[in-house]
């Protein structure tokens, strides 16, 4: 396995859940945004999708916008994010999903992928299901998308390995320091 491109600074996941947060969701936010997406229009307010050289993909410049957004039009309308809560959802969950397609697409034309899977929590999002199942007819990709039930959080993961790691009695000695970009063996 090689990493060929990766997030700059919050996996999709955590863009679903701090975007949810200005809304006013509970967290997780990512689940409530999938639902109320669902039955709004995702193209009423244009987000900007990040542009990031290669395959890198960032959702910073997201999260600022929709901030900075919210900001002005419920300054205008105190009600504005709860008078337009699904369109707002479903136009935050189409800019997710389009930066990580447009960067997908971008990495299978250079470098020939037919083959695709998608893993993690973000991989429950049904926007994000359907849009790379209708991109892989089109494209003639092979995808393998795990059923829901399978579509764990990395927190999840990580708490799950920590409970096995405990049962074997392999415990870290207390200065040891995190590293959140790891290389993995």
């Amino acid at each position: 396995m090689q990493v060929i491109g990766q997030t700059i600074d919050d996996a999709a996941g955590e863009a679903f859940d701090k975007t949810g947060k200005l809304l006013g969701l509970p967290y997780p936010a990512g689940p409530h945004l999938d639902k109320l997406a669902s039955t709004g229009n995702p193209t009423r307010f244009p987000f900007p999708v990040g542009a990031m050289p290669g395959y890198d993909f960032s959702f910073s410049g997201l999260k600022t916008a929709v901030m900075y957004f919210l900001r002005q039009q419920s300054a205008k309308n105190p009600d504005f994010i709860q008078e337009n809560l699904p369109d707002l959802c479903a136009s935050i969950q189409y800019t997710i999903i389009q930066t990580l397609l447009r960067q997908l697409q971008r990495a299978a034309a250079d470098l020939g992928l037919t083959q695709i899977a998608l893993a993690g929590g973000v991989a429950a999002n049904s926007g994000l299901r359907a849009a790379l199942q209708e991109l892989a007819l089109e494209k003639g990709w092979a995808v393998f998308i795990p059923e829901f039930q399978y579509c764990t959080d990395n927190a999840a993961m990580v708490a799950m390995t920590a409970h096995f790691q405990f049962e074997a009695g392999d415990f870290a000695p207390q200065l040891v320091s995190p590293d959140p970009r790891l290389k993995l063996g």
